[in-house]
């Protein structure tokens, strides 16, 4: 769940304003019961987590997976599309890591995220700051796309949307049929970028990808 927050620490109701505050309200992390829970898998493992080696291990887990599953705050920071712009704005190969549901492995790649223009622009950073409010998470692959698709087109409100990932599943990558190196490309398009030919085929040769 994503939270809105003014200056003043209030629930702001206007999300176009130019400085709203936006943490992921989630519940909070209990280091002390990973750090344990890590302790007893190592042990289910077969190793001795008091071991001079082991012994700070549960720790630096349950922090590691602290820093993983928490994204930073950021301040929305929008503005007035003054010239009209109406043509497509896209960011490409922005870096990305989050963690497969299924597995707790990583995985990591880029999104390439672009958006056209309504009455707001929106500050180029923020693109990046909103792939990693989702992707700081337990995910799949095919839910954050749309999810990255979703909160842009809904606070934003753009002519039109588009949203491509490409990462490597480290639990295909590693394990089971140990695909090494393959890539894995999902999308999510809305407004203009999925109902108007010209616009939708310039979105996707801008970001390399054929449709």
């Amino acid at each position: 769940m994503t939270t809105f927050l003014s200056d003043h620490d209030a629930v702001a109701t206007d999300v176009l304003s130019p400085r709203l505050r936006v943490v992921r309200d989630d519940n909070a992390i209990d280091l002390d019961a990973a750090a344990c829970a890590v302790s007893d898998l190592l042990v289910a493992l077969g190793h001795d987590p008091v071991s001079e080696h082991l012994a700070d291990t549960p720790r630096r887990v349950a922090f590691a997976y602290a820093e993983l599953l928490t994204p930073r705050s950021f301040d929305l920071t929008t503005f007035p599309n003054d010239e009209g712009y109406d043509e497509l704005v896209l960011a490409r190969n922005i870096p990305f890591q989050s963690l497969c549901q299924h597995h707790l492995f990583p995985f990591h790649g880029v999104a390439h995220v672009g958006y056209i223009p309504a009455d707001r622009i929106l500050g180029l950073s923020k693109l990046a700051r909103v792939v990693e409010l989702f992707a700081r998470g337990l995910q799949v692959q095919e839910r954050l796309t749309q999810q990255v698709a979703d909160w842009l087109d809904e606070h934003l409100a753009p002519k039109g949307v588009g949203v491509v990932l490409e990462a490597e599943h480290l639990c295909m990558s590693l394990r089971g049929v140990k695909a090494q190196g393959s890539r894995t490309v999902t999308s999510a398009v809305h407004g203009l970028l999925r109902d108007d030919g010209r616009s939708r085929q310039e979105f996707f040769a801008l970001t390399g990808i054929s449709r």
